[in-house]
């Protein structure tokens, strides 16, 4: 089976948030036009602030206005699998590993595409 997951690094280096954002819509574009890939993880950080990064924040507010095209965002602290979203993702797409995966990861967010 081939993995329902794409991953993408925002975060790393630092970008500005345009860029941010067209590699969102890249990765988004590349997600709904395939037949096996369901999720993105987006890397995005969590700032040294401790309070989030700025890239968080603009993931977060790309996220938002996109609400309808995506079924589910999962933040990266809740993707475990006692969590009922991470079920229901995990046994429609598949299983697959990830590291990530029951790690509370406040510097990633799953998006699950329709």
């Amino acid at each position: 089976m081939t993995n329902p997951l794409l991953v993408i690094d925002v975060a790393h280096p630092p970008r500005r948030q345009e860029v941010v954002e067209q590699e969102l819509l890249d990765a988004l574009t590349r997600v709904r036009s395939s037949r096996v890939i369901r999720l993105i993880k987006i890397v995005h950080g969590y700032g040294s602030s401790g309070q989030g990064g700025a890239t968080k924040t603009v993931v977060q507010n790309w996220l938002f206005r996109r609400r309808r095209a995506v079924r589910e965002v999962l933040p990266g602290e809740s993707y475990d699998l006692l969590d009922p979203t991470t079920q229901v993702m995990r046994a429609e797409v598949g299983q697959y590993p990830d590291a990530d995966l029951g790690s509370a990861n406040n510097g990633i967010t799953l998006v699950w595409v329709w």
